[in-house]
């Protein structure tokens, strides 16, 4: 089995990392922060950065030809876990506009801080890809 490695052109450019990997029918989805297509974080806040950190997970697992039903792991890192909770029911319904009503396992872990110093989160997840007669 090959890997083949994703890298939305929606996405910065990576260097020295991947975006995505997709290995057989598995989607390895990199940690995504809420940088811009110009590597800068959105403004605003834990609200306006979950839109950007998701929709680029979920921007790299089109690419590799899967659909968010096909997610079955998503970890979320917070450097503010009150914040996030604050926000969950607005962060919940961004989840289902983006995602659907089917939610994977899912882990939120509060960290100190993450490699942007203005990111609030980071997304990372998996996917397995049902059909198997996709693009890549």
């Amino acid at each position: 089995m090959n890997n083949v490695i994703v890298n939305p052109d929606s996405l910065p450019a990576p260097s020295g990392y991947a975006h995505a990997v997709r290995a057989g029918d598995t989607v390895y989805l990199g940690g995504q922060t809420a940088l811009d297509k110009d590597m800068n974080i959105v403004p605003g806040g834990i609200v306006e950065q979950f839109t950007q950190a998701f929709g680029n997970v979920l921007a790299s697992l089109e690419e590799a030809g899967g659909k968010p039903e096909d997610l079955v792991s998503v970890t979320i890192y917070l450097t503010d876990v009150d914040d996030y909770m604050a926000h969950g029911r607005e962060i919940g319904k961004l989840w289902r506009q983006m995602a659907g009503s089917r939610y994977p396992a899912m882990a939120g872990i509060g960290v100190t801080r993450l490699w942007q110093k203005e990111a609030l989160i980071e997304v990372q997840g998996v996917a397995v890809i049902q059909d198997t007669d996709s693009a890549l």
